[in-house]
C-alpha cells in the first residue's frame, strides 16, 4: 500500500529574498500621470474660458507652449514606471540596479522610518501646492505664487453660502447626537463613600465569600501590597448562585465598606431599540469609571443580573435546573409528588423533564458585549485630545495611560449563560458561589433578623427552625420572620412565638389553602394516599425527616407529605434512592391495597418521579443490575458496529428496550416491597389518615407521634395504639370504600377516638 505524499507548500518569499521588484498597485503606477493630465486639461479649460474665440485645438497648442514643463515631468514619470515595470519581471535587470545603485536605498534608509515618512509627506504636499498654484494662476490670470494667496480671499467671499450649508449639515448631526446622547444615559447610579450604611457585618451566612471579597477590596485600596512582588490586582469578581442568597446585599455592603466610589449598573438598561446605543452606554460608563478612578484612587462597579448583558443571545451549553416551588406543579395535581422526595431526587426529575434539550435566548444588543469586553481588557490606548492628537501632530510620543484601579463585580444566578470570553482570567479573575447557607449560616441569619423584632424563641427553637428549613436563603428567612410578625400582630400580640413561625413557614412553602371542602369519600381517599407516603417515609427513610403532611387543597395540589434533610449531606447512596422510590410507589401500592385494586390518577406524578430515579440508577449511577453506563453506550453506539442505518436503529431500539425492561423489573420489585411494608403497617396508615382528616395539616413531629403511638406537640398518638380504636377506623374505612364504589356518602361519619 503506497503512502500518500503530502503536498509541499512554499512560504511567500521575504522582500530580501526576492529576485524582482515588488509589483506596484495601479494607483501608485498612475497617480502622478493622472495628476499631470488633470493639471494640463484644467489649464486648457481656463484658457478657453478666458477667450471664447479660442478653440480646443488652439488652446491645447497654447498651453503646450506655456506649460511645456509638464511634458518633461510626465516623461520622467513614464520612464520611472517603465523602469519599475521591467524590474518587476526581469530579475537580471533588477539585480543589475540592486548591485550598482543600491547605495541610494542605503543612504535613504539611514534616515529613520518616521522621518522618511515625514519627508515623503512634505514632498507630496509641495508638489500638490505647486500644481494647485499653476491652476489658480491660470484661472486668476496672475502669477502662480500670487494666485495661491488669492485663493483664501475667494474662499472668504463664498463663506456665507458654505456656512449655510455647513449649518444645515451640523444641525442635522446635532439632532442625532442629542438623541443618542440622551438614550445613552440612565441605568447607572454612583454612590460616594458613606452614602450607604450597609456593612459586611449585615451579611449573614456567607462568611467565606465575605472574607474573599474583603481581600479584593484590600488590594484595591492598597495595591502596592501585591504589585511590589510582581503580581497584579484582580480586576473582576463574579458572584453566582441561587436567587435570594445575598449577592446584591454583598454588593451593597461593599459600597458601605469601601472608601471608593461605588457605581451600580442595571444591565437591563443596555437593551435599546436603536442599534449602537448599548455600545455608547458602555463607552460612557467606562469613561465615568476612569474619571472616578483617577480622582479617588479607585472605583467599584457592580453589574446586577449580569446574564442580561454578559451573553451573546445563545442557549446555555448545559442546564443547571433546580427544584423549587415554581416547579412543583409538574408532579401532578393530586399529590405534589416532589415534596416527599429529597431535593436531589426532585432536582433530577425537574431537570430531566424541563431542562434537558431546552433552549434559551436573549442577551444584550449586538455589539454591547463586545464593547464591554474591549473596555475591560482591551488595548490601553492613550486618551485625551491633547495627548493623542496635538502631541502626535507635533511629532511627540503620546503619554501612556495611567493605571485605572477599577474593580468589576458581577452577580448572576445563571453563570452558564455568561460568555466564556467574559469569564476568562484578566477580565473576571475570581468567581465565588454564593450558595444556600449551611445550618450554622441559617442559625446566624435567623438570629440576625429576629434581633430586629420582639420574639420569644429560645436558642433551641432557633436551631430547630434552621434544621427544618434547609435551602432557606437570606431573603426567604427575612420574609418568613416578617410573615410571622404579621401573624402575631393579627393575633393582637407584638412578640413572635414558635407557632407564629411555623404558620409562616407553612404559608410560604404551601401557599394559602383554598377555601374548599372535600366530599367525605374523596377526603378519605386523599388522606389514605398521603398516609401511605407518610408511613413509608417514616419506616424506610433515614436520610430525610418528614416536615409536614396536609390534605388541605392548594392551588395545584390536593395534599402532600413534605420531607427535609436533617443534615447538610453532599453524597447520595443506592439505599437512599431506593427508599425515595419506595415512598413514591407507596401511593400506588396503598390505593390498590385499600381500595380493592383500584387507584386514582393522582399517582401519575409519583410514578414519574420513581421512574426517573430508577432510570438514573439503572443507566447512569451503577446502582442497577448492570455496570455499563447507558449514556456512554448511546454516545458510542455500543451494539451497533458497522452496518447501515437500519442496523444501528435496530440496535438502539434493542438497547432502549433492554434498559426499559431492567427499569420496569426494578420498579416492580420495589412495588412488591412497598405493598408488603404497607400491609405490615396497615394500622399506622389508617391512624395517620384519621389524624389528617381531623386536623387537615400535621407537623413532622405529630406525624411521627401518630405512627409511633406517643404524644406529639399538637396530636396525641396514644389513642391509636388501642385495638378498639383500630377496629373503629377499619369500620370507617370499609364504609368509605363502599361509598367510593357506589359514588355516595359513607354510612359512618368520621369517628372521634377516646
Amino acid at each position: 500500500m503506497t503512502q500518500a505524499i503530502a503536498p509541499k507548500f512554499e512560504s511567500r518569499p521575504r522582500d530580501t529574498d526576492r529576485r524582482t521588484r515588488i509589483h506596484l498597485s495601479l494607483f501608485d503606477r498612475l497617480k502622478f500621470l493622472v495628476a499631470f493630465t488633470i493639471t494640463f486639461f484644467v489649464l486648457v479649460w481656463s484658457a478657453m474660458a478666458g477667450n471664447p474665440l479660442l478653440g480646443f485645438a488652439d488652446a491645447i497648442r497654447e498651453i503646450s507652449k506655456s506649460a511645456w514643463w509638464l511634458f518633461p515631468l510626465a516623461a520622467i514619470e513614464i520612464v520611472r514606471q517603465i523602469h519599475f515595470l521591467i524590474s518587476e519581471f526581469a530579475s537580471p535587470y533588477h539585480g543589475f540596479w540592486q548591485k550598482y545603485f543600491s547605495f541610494i536605498d542605503r543612504t535613504l534608509h539611514r534616515i529613520s522610518d518616521w522621518n522618511r515618512f515625514r519627508l515623503s509627506r512634505v514632498l507630496k504636499w509641495l508638489l500638490f501646492l505647486a500644481l494647485l498654484s499653476v491652476i489658480l494662476g491660470a484661472i486668476y490670470d496672475e502669477a502662480p505664487v500670487r494666485a495661491l494667496f488669492l485663493a483664501p480671499a475667494a474662499l472668504w467671499a463664498a463663506l456665507p453660502i458654505i456656512a449655510q450649508l455647513m449649518f444645515a449639515v451640523v444641525f442635522i448631526l446635532i439632532q442625532f447626537v442629542a438623541l443618542f446622547w440622551f438614550l445613552s444615559r440612565g441605568g447607572i447610579d454612583v454612590y460616594f463613600p458613606d452614602d450607604i450604611r450597609t456593612r459586611f457585618s449585615d451579611v449573614w451566612g456567607q462568611d467565606h465569600v465575605v472574607a474573599r471579597i474583603r481581600e479584593n477590596l484590600m488590594f484595591l485600596e492598597r495595591p502596592e501590597e501585591i504589585e511590589k512582588f510582581g503580581g497584579y490586582v484582580p480586576g473582576g469578581v463574579l458572584l453566582w448562585g441561587p436567587p435570594g442568597t445575598g449577592k446584591t446585599l454583598m454588593a451593597e455592603a461593599m459600597a458601605g465598606e469601601t472608601g471608593k466610589p461605588f457605581v451600580f449598573v442595571d444591565p437591563g438598561a443596555f437593551n435599546n431599540m436603536f442599534f449602537g446605543v448599548g455600545i455608547l452606554k458602555v463607552k460612557f460608563l467606562f469613561r465615568k469609571l476612569r474619571k472616578l478612578a483617577l480622582r479617588y484612587g479607585g472605583v467599584v462597579v457592580f453589574f446586577d443580573e449580569a446574564d442580561a448583558l454578559g451573553n451573546r443571545g445563545l442557549a446555555p451549553a448545559g442546564g443547571m435546573g433546580r427544584y423549587s416551588e415554581n416547579s412543583q406543579s409538574i408532579f401532578g395535581s393530586a399529590c405534589h409528588g416532589g415534596n416527599y422526595l429529597s431535593p436531589t431526587s426532585a432536582n433530577l426529575v425537574v431537570r430531566e423533564r424541563f431542562v434537558m434539550g431546552g433552549g434559551g435566548g436573549g442577551g444584550a444588543g449586538s455589539g454591547t458585549l463586545q464593547a464591554l469586553l474591549t473596555e475591560i481588557s482591551g488595548l490601553k490606548k492613550p486618551r485625551g485630545f491633547l495627548n493623542r492628537v496635538v502631541r502626535r501632530t507635533l511629532g511627540m510620543r503620546p503619554k501612556t495611560p495611567p493605571k485605572y484601579r477599577i474593580l468589576i463585580v458581577m452577580a448572576t444566578n445563571l453563570p452558564e449563560a455568561l460568555d466564556e470570553a467574559l469569564l476568562r482570567p484578566g477580565r473576571i479573575d475570581r468567581m465565588y458561589r454564593v450558595g444556600y447557607p449551611s445550618k450554622a449560616g441559617r442559625v446566624r441569619t435567623y438570629e440576625g433578623y429576629l434581633a430586629k423584632v420582639s420574639h420569644a424563641l429560645s436558642s433551641e427553637e432557633i436551631d430547630k427552625l434552621a434544621t427544618i428549613t434547609p435551602y432557606a436563603t437570606g431573603a426567604r428567612i427575612k420574609d418568613t420572620i416578617n410573615e410571622a410578625l404579621i401573624y402575631a400582630i393579627r393575633s393582637g400580640r407584638t412578640t413572635i412565638t414558635w407557632p407564629d413561625v411555623i404558620k409562616a413557614k407553612q404559608l410560604k412553602e404551601l401557599g394559602p389553602p383554598e377555601d374548599v371542602e372535600y366530599i367525605e369519600r374523596e377526603r378519605h381517599a386523599v388522606a389514605i394516599h398521603e398516609a401511605c407516603h407518610g408511613v413509608m417515609a417514616h419506616v424506610v427513610r433515614r436520610h430525610m425527616m418528614i416536615d409536614l403532611a396536609t390534605i388541605e387543597k392548594g392551588s395545584d395540589y390536593l395534599g402532600m407529605v413534605a420531607s427535609i434533610p436533617p443534615d447538610d449531606q453532599f453524597t447520595r447512596w443506592k439505599s437512599e434512592y431506593e427508599s425515595d422510590i419506595l415512598v413514591s410507589l407507596a401511593s400506588l401500592a396503598g390505593e390498590r391495597m385499600f381500595f380493592g385494586g383500584d387507584n386514582s390518577s393522582g399517582v401519575s406524578g409519583d410514578l414519574e418521579s420513581a421512574t426517573t430515579i430508577a432510570s438514573f440508577m439503572e443507566g447512569h449511577w451503577g446502582m442497577g443490575s448492570t455496570v455499563s453506563s447507558h449514556a456512554s453506550n448511546k454516545r458510542f453506539e455500543v451494539g451497533a458496529p458497522g452496518g447501515g442505518k437500519e442496523k444501528r436503529g435496530d440496535a438502539a431500539k434493542e438497547m432502549r428496550r433492554s434498559l426499559a425492561d431492567r427499569i420496569e423489573g426494578n420498579l416492580a420489585t420495589l412495588l412488591t416491597k412497598a405493598e408488603k411494608l404497607l400491609k405490615e403497617n396497615r394500622d399506622q396508615v389508617l391512624s395517620l389518615a384519621h389524624a389528617l382528616e381531623v386536623h387537615k395539616t400535621l407537623s413532622g413531629e405529630d406525624v411521627a407521634a401518630v405512627i409511633d403511638g406517643v404524644a406529639g406537640p399538637m396530636v396525641d398518638g396514644r389513642p391509636y395504639t388501642k385495638s378498639k380504636n383500630i377496629k373503629i377506623l377499619e369500620n370507617y374505612h370499609e364504609s368509605a370504600m363502599r361509598a367510593h364504589k357506589d359514588h355516595n356518602s359513607p354510612s359512618i361519619q368520621l369517628p372521634e377516638l377516646q
